[in-house]
């Protein structure tokens, strides 16, 4: 339903990496000449870019929803977390499609093996849960404070710029790398290159742990958020 009238279809949820990922590989992966680890750049960018696209179209498109659905909110009572988590599941489809995408890529590529691969589905659950927590604070403050879903496309830019999208963490200073791993999706992202090339840096453990940490904190800090200001949100809206 999501791409019913646009000319391209489905086929959006593959466009969109595939022209990011050459994107980066021309200005990282060329120009800059940034290291990938030892693994084809194209595939270095396109597995930090798959749980990137997947947080950053969770919040881009939970923010709001609240705000979308004014009649739900003040006419039935149901759950309203519903709508938060609903939207998630919408981005996680194109998520797989997108997933599917990085393993057909490795296959052509060939002599790469998924050596952890079994450690993925943690971590997307992982990556969920983040999406879930940040998307429960966010669309609850942005009934109250509209001016929240204008600075969401800036902090998402923004934030792939400050995740090992198109670089690798080991660029990051190591007596700086503790600030970094604060953001959460650093630890998930290089979880994601372990888990799949079996790139396994020494800061690995610190920046999964604390990626873990954050997730935690997020989702019981949005969950009281949600809470609180759940009974108001008919009359703000």
């Amino acid at each position: 339903m999501r791409y019913k009238q646009a000319f391209f279809g489905v086929a959006w949820a593959l466009i969109r990496p595939l022209l990011t990922m050459a994107l980066f590989t021309f200005i990282f992966g060329r120009l800059a000449n940034f290291p990938s680890d030892g693994i084809p750049y194209p595939l270095f960018a396109l597995s930090g870019m798959v749980p990137w696209m997947l947080f950053a179209s969770s919040l881009q498109e939970t923010t709001p929803c609240l705000l979308n659905n004014p009649s739900l909110l003040s006419r039935v009572y149901f759950p309203r977390l519903v709508i938060p988590a609903s939207q998630i599941i919408v981005q996680f489809v194109d998520f797989l499609i997108a997933l599917v995408l990085l393993f057909a890529l490795i296959l052509w590529y060939g002599d790469i093996f998924f050596c952890n691969f079994f450690f993925l589905p943690l971590l997307i659950a992982l990556t969920v849960a983040l999406c879930l927590g940040c998307s429960l604070i966010l669309s609850a403050l942005t009934v109250q404070y509209r001016d929240i879903r204008y600075v969401i496309p800036f902090v998402v830019q923004f934030g792939m710029y400050v995740s090992p999208v198109g670089y690798g963490s080991f660029l990051i200073p190591e007596k700086w790398q503790w600030l970094y791993f604060l953001n959460p999706m650093a630890g998930i992202i290089e979880g994601f290159r372990w888990s799949i090339f079996g790139v396994n840096p020494p800061y690995l453990l610190q920046a999964l742990s604390t990626s873990i940490l954050m997730t935690l904190f997020i989702n019981w800090l949005g969950l009281k958020v949600f809470r609180k200001m759940e009974r108001r949100f008919g009359d703000i809206i």
